[in-house]
Order: structure tokens, then sequence, then C-alpha cells
């Protein structure tokens, strides 16, 4: 009976009622596709993170009392280093198998034979593209390609070199830093952990969920109020003629899920479209592989579930007056104003963030950056008011005026039109002064560098000349305490570096000759994805915002619009109630999102080092004024439906 008379009600609201609806599906169906994008994000890179940690190995002795039992047990003995061709880091896996039964890496169907090579598809074709004396004869024994499974982005220059296990590449001295390698390990097995760079983009990538989520919930939860006025005079009516509480209860609910499933659906299939292109941003070094993007089953239908869920619940907790007291509903009674302890609330968060934020657990910087943007949504409404009261007193026309009083007398539905703009301002103010620069250089001419054995230093430079001649690279070979420096000198591109890498490969075994800039590629690389995932967060939000602020834009006219009418009968010019309409939006609007942004960078204080850097200001301007101007853009597009709703002007029941 409830559901058949939702349905009817539903289809009997008319032209523009229908629109509401329509306007609440879109709302859902952005919440859900971006929501399934920031849950996307965080399984994309575990799944990277997984592909990878085989190169991860961890010993099976910790101590010295277990060695001997623990070599009982190893299987092989692993070690990782870095190579360069074209200034692109190649991973180098070296395996050398203890057992004629070690199981193989992944993407391999075999374990490694001594002095065998496996490449990744990227790096046989690149192998294959350039002179062997650059890159082919680093890796002389091509035996297959790996596949994807040893993969952690589609692209990556990966190789896996087989070894006998006292070749002198596995029993030399190797430094044990995640930047230039891991010396040899005696394992159990080929499943490792994740490394410690995997470790550190995950968890950039809840804080940057968080940041993306909670406007995304805000919104979500905001797309069940969309039209509330109409629906809560029309609900009323329906108690005052019979209705029973739990009736109106049930009507709403499925009135705002049936909606909120439909809308959830098409952000679901919209994501699944979108996929394609997402792929192509590059993090870590390189794109995505589509199925690390895809969400499972199980996670896609708990979004399904908690979207219609969230936007359900919002809906009955607005439905406390229509339940209590729908007289005052059906007169258009202004509800009780809003107290000082919203504000007090977020003053609190805001003392104590940089105590909260102290602690190295990442749990605890995304809960207060959680709390720091739910309290900022809570006291939203009640400086809306505010601001309305100091528009309405200090207003000389009447649309500023008429602005004000409608602030004051709604604050909520006037905050939901800027809560997208705000809450991404405190993205922006967060972000935008966090986004790095890049780590200050040398700029002469690159220098091979190689660390050579105690003693050895003299040998290993005379054989690093006699190689650079037979490759017939010109350079000057000097020894700095242990370090053979390398620099080639003529004309030097990357062809020849290239050249003189290859002829100094394997010069000291289980080491590769570097230069300055390879071993700062790591940290350039890194600094470099936070600004790609800067530019990515403040992107979502800022189209969360410009979707709100357009969605509820024409909302709150449909939810006006026998006030408009009145108001056109009255004689008020349609111009007066258009700009009435941009000042109620464009007043808190400055201010909300201009103290949103002061927020958001007071809250990234504690994670700042070394100062604001020029590329984040840049990056926080151009942000906040293409979103600004993307959202009054937004807010513009409801006038044409204020000129359709003020056509007729005469007033009728819903």
């Amino acid at each position: 009976m409830n559901l058949d008379l939702t349905w009817r009600l539903l289809k009997g609201g008319g032209r523009k009622g229908l629109l509401g609806v329509w306007l609440t599906l879109g709302a859902v169906a952005v919440s859900t596709a971006l929501l399934l994008f920031a849950v996307a994000a965080n399984l994309a890179f575990d799944a990277r993170a997984e592909r990878g940690a085989w190169r991860n190995p961890v010993p099976i002795a910790k101590d010295a009392a277990a060695k001997d039992a623990a070599a009982k047990d190893a299987v092989a003995i692993e070690a990782s280093r870095f190579d360069y061709v074209r200034d692109r880091a190649i991973t180098v896996v070296d395996l050398a198998a203890l057992r004629p039964d070690a199981a193989p890496p992944p993407g391999l169907p075999r374990f490694p034979r001594p002095g065998e090579t496996w490449l990744s598809p990227a790096l046989a074709e690149l192998a294959r593209e350039l002179p062997p004396a650059e890159l082919g004869d680093r890796y002389p024994r091509p035996a297959g390609v790996l596949g994807d499974e040893a993969l952690v982005y589609p692209g990556e220059l990966v190789a896996v070199v087989g070894h006998a296990p006292d070749a002198p590449a596995m029993t030399a001295e190797r430094s044990d830093d995640w930047i230039v390698g891991k010396p040899p390990v005696r394992v159990a097995s080929l499943a490792g952990t994740p490394s410690e760079d995997a470790e550190a983009y995950k968890v950039l990538a809840v804080i940057a969920s968080v940041l993306m989520v909670v406007p995304l919930l805000v919104f979500g939860g905001a797309a069940a109020r969309l039209t509330v006025a109409r629906r809560d005079r029309r609900l009323a009516a329906l108690r005052l003629v019979g209705a029973t509480p739990g009736q109106v209860v049930r009507m709403t609910v499925a009135e705002a899920v049936l909606v909120a499933l439909a809308g959830a659906l098409v952000g679901a299939v919209a994501f699944a479209l979108a996929v394609p292109l997402l792929t192509r941003i590059e993090i870590q070094g390189g794109a995505w592989f589509a199925g690390d993007l895809f969400p499972g089953l199980a996670v896609l239908a708990g979004v399904l579930v908690a979207v219609p869920l969230l936007v359900g619940l919002s809906a009955v907790a607005g439905l406390r007056r229509v339940v209590v007291s729908p007289l005052g509903v059906a007169k258009r009674e202004t509800p009780p104003g809003m107290r000082f302890v919203r504000v007090l609330a977020l003053l609190a968060v805001l003392a104590a963030f940089p105590m909260l934020t102290q602690g190295t657990s990442v749990a605890i910087v995304a809960v207060a950056l959680g709390l720091a943007f739910l309290c900022l949504n809570l006291a939203g409404p009640w400086v809306v008011g505010l601001i309305g009261r100091i528009t309405a007193g200090t207003a000389r026309g009447p649309a500023r005026l008429l602005a004000g009083r409608r602030l004051v007398d709604d604050p909520r539905s006037a905050w939901r039109t800027v809560s997208g703009v705000a809450l991404t301002g405190f993205v922006a103010g967060f972000l935008g002064l966090l986004s790095p620069g890049a780590f200050a250089g040398d700029d002469g001419p690159p220098r091979l560098r190689v660390l050579a054995p105690a003693g050895q230093a003299e040998q290993v430079a005379g054989q690093a000349r006699e190689r650079l001649a037979a490759a017939k690279v010109p350079a000057v070979v000097t020894v700095a305490k242990r370090t053979v420096v390398a620099a080639p000198s003529g004309p030097l591109d990357a062809a020849a570096m290239d050249r003189a890498r290859t002829a100094l490969a394997g010069l000291v075994p289980g080491r590769t000759p570097t230069t300055e800039a390879d071993e700062r590629g790591f940290g350039d690389q890194l600094l470099a994805d936070v600004r790609v995932g800067t530019i990515v967060v403040l992107s979502v939000s800022f189209l969360v915002a410009i979707a709100s602020a357009g969605i509820t834009a024409a909302s709150s006219v449909l939810d006006r619009r026998q006030t408009y009418g009145l108001l056109r009968l009255a004689g008020t010019p349609l111009e007066v109630l258009d700009r009435a309409r941009r000042a109620e939006t464009l007043i808190p609007l400055g201010v909300m999102g201009g103290g949103a942004i002061l927020v958001g960078a007071f809250c990234a204080m504690p994670f700042m080092i070394g100062g604001v850097s020029v590329a984040g200001v840049v990056t926080l301007v151009v942000c906040v004024v293409l979103g600004f101007a993307g959202v009054i853009g937004a807010g513009a597009l409801s006038r044409p439906l204020l000129r359709s709703v003020t056509a007729d002007p005469a007033p009728r029941p819903d």
C-alpha cells in the first residue's frame, strides 16, 4: 500500500516534480561514481603492493642462533637492484635456486636458470628497438617474457636474472637501501612484503580518499534533502488528513531509496565506462591495469547498498517536523534557530588538531581530517544564518534584502547550496599548500659512480677505462676513496650515456653504476606523484562542488516556486529575483569558501616541512579560481528554471 502510494505521488508530481526526482537521481549518480573511484584507488594501490611484494624478500633467519636451522628451509637466494636506460628505472631481480623444486616467481613458468634473463614486455620491446650496445648487451640471454603477474603496472621495466648460488652477484656486498636495492637473502619462498615506497603510496591513498569521500558522503546525504520543501509540505498534508507517522516514514524511505538505487546504478555504470580513462593516470611510474581499478563484486554490492541506505537515513532524519508538527510545516513556520555549540565543536577540533596529528599512524590522521570535515559541515548552517542577518541588516536594495532574509529563514538549505564549495575549499587549502616542488639537483654533466670493494678501487677504475675505451665512449675515470667515477666527455646524449652504462654493467658484481640524478629519481617521482594526486583530488572535489551547486540551486528554485510566484504577483521584477538568488549563493560562497580554505591551510600546518612551496600556492590559486568559476557557472544554469516557474505566477497546490 505504501509503495503503491509512493509511486503514485512520484508520478503525479507534475513536470517540475519529476525534475526534482531527476535532480536527486543525478546527485546520487555523481556521488556513487566518485565514491567508487575513491574506493577503487585504495584497492588498486593494494593490488600493486601485493604484485610487487615478491621483489622485497623476507629473510628466513632473523638471528645467528637460528641461521643454521633456517638454512635448511631456504629454497632460493634473492636480491634486487636498479638499472637505468633512457633515464627510466629498470628493476633487476637476481635469483639463485637452492633446490631444484623451487617455485618460480610470479609471471614465470619456471625458475630462471643460471645465466638466463626474463624481461618484462616493455623492456623486451625496448631492447629490440635500441642498439645492443645501449641495452641488449646487459641482458644477453633473454629466455622469455614476464607475465603481468610480475609487474606493478603496465609498461614497467623489469628484468629477472638467474644465477648460481655461489655467483659473485649473489655473494658480493650490497647496500640495504630501497633506493639502491636489496642485498641477497635466503628465502623460504618468494612471497615477500610490500616495499617501503608501496606502503608510502598506500598511506597517501588513504589520506586522499578521506579528503574525497567525506565531501561525497555529505553531498550524498544532501541529495536526500533536495526538493525537501515540496516533499515536506506534501507529507504534512498527508499527516493532516490522517496518515500515521509510520506511514509517512515508510513512504519517505521508499521514495528516497527508489530514487537513490536508480542513481547508484547509473553512477556505477558511469564509473565502469570511465575506467579506461582512469587507467591513463600515471602514478608511481606508470599507468594502471584495468582490473586493479574495478572493485570486486562484494565492494560494488556494498556501495550500491550503502548509498541508498545513506540517502534513506538522511531523508528520515529530516522528517521530525513533519511527524511532530505537520501544521507548522503546512503553514511554513520558520524552524527554530541553531545554536552556537556547532561552531564550538569546530573550534575544539581545530584546537586539538595539531595534537591529533602528532603520531605517525595514518588512521589517526584520517580520523582527525574526518572530524575537521564533519565539524565544518556542522558549523556551516549556523555561519550561513549569521551571514544572512548581516546581509539583511546592511542591505541597501531589495535584492540583497531578499537574499539576506532567505539565508536567515532557511540557513540549512542555503548551506546545502554552498557546502560542496566549502568542503572543497578545505581540501584545496589542505592539499594546495602541501603540494611540493622538486628536489634541488646538480645541473652539471652526469657522472656514473660505482662503489668498489675495499682495497680494489684502482683495479676497478682500470677495468672501467678499458671497458669504456672498447665501447668507444670517451670518459675520464677517477677514484674518490672507494667510489669509481666515470665522467663521459665529448658530445653526450642519452645514447652515449646508455652505452657507458652498458659498458660498465657488471663491473662490480651486484652493483649498478648510477648518477646523482638516478639516486634522486625516486624522490622526484614521489614528489611528482604527490602533485598529480593533489590535482586529481582537487579535480574530484571541485567536480562534486560544481555538481552540488548546480543541482541544489535548481532544487532550491523548485522548492520555492510558490514563493517566487507570489513575489511576481506582488510586482517584483524577475531581474530582482534573479539578483537575490545569485546573492544568496555568492555571499556565503565567498565567505564560507574562503574560510574553509583558511581552515584547511591551518590543518596542513603540522605536516608542512621546509615552508610553503611556490608550486603549491600556484596549484591552490589555479584550482580555486577554476573551481569557483565552475560553481558560479553551474548556479547560473538555474536562471532559465527561475524564469519558467515565474512564467505562470498564480500559486497552485502540489
